[in-house]
């Protein structure tokens, strides 16, 4: 399994954009993918959630404080404030399509 990185996107969705007959530029696609990422970035920032139908949901959600403890010295107790934190929820078309690769990724491991 690979790490795809946003540029790669934006080149993937350039070229499948390409084979249907729409010619945009890498740079365009950037702009969008760049759009989506700061939109969904800011509604989160504002408390919303963002909802994406088959894909998933991206909730901001209150991580409660809690006592943690410092490797080096687990005799000491290090104090972790409550933040926010955002949850993802991945929709049913997304966790059919994921549950799928899991003979996938047992035979990667095999190798």
């Amino acid at each position: 399994m690979a790490t795809i990185t946003k540029r790669e996107l934006v080149i993937k969705i350039t070229d499948q954009l390409g084979e249907r007959g729409i010619e945009v530029t890498q740079q365009v696609v950037f702009d969008v993918v760049q759009s989506l990422i700061d939109e969904i970035t800011e509604c989160l920032a504002q408390g919303d959630t963002v909802v994406m139908r088959n894909f998933g949901a991206f909730q901001v959600r209150e991580m409660k404080a809690k006592i943690g403890r410092n490797p080096k010295n687990p005799d000491k107790d290090v104090p972790i404030p409550a933040r926010a934190a955002v949850k993802f929820k991945p929709g049913k078309e997304m966790k059919e399509k994921v549950a799928a690769t899991l003979q996938v990724i047992r035979e990667r491991d095999k190798a």
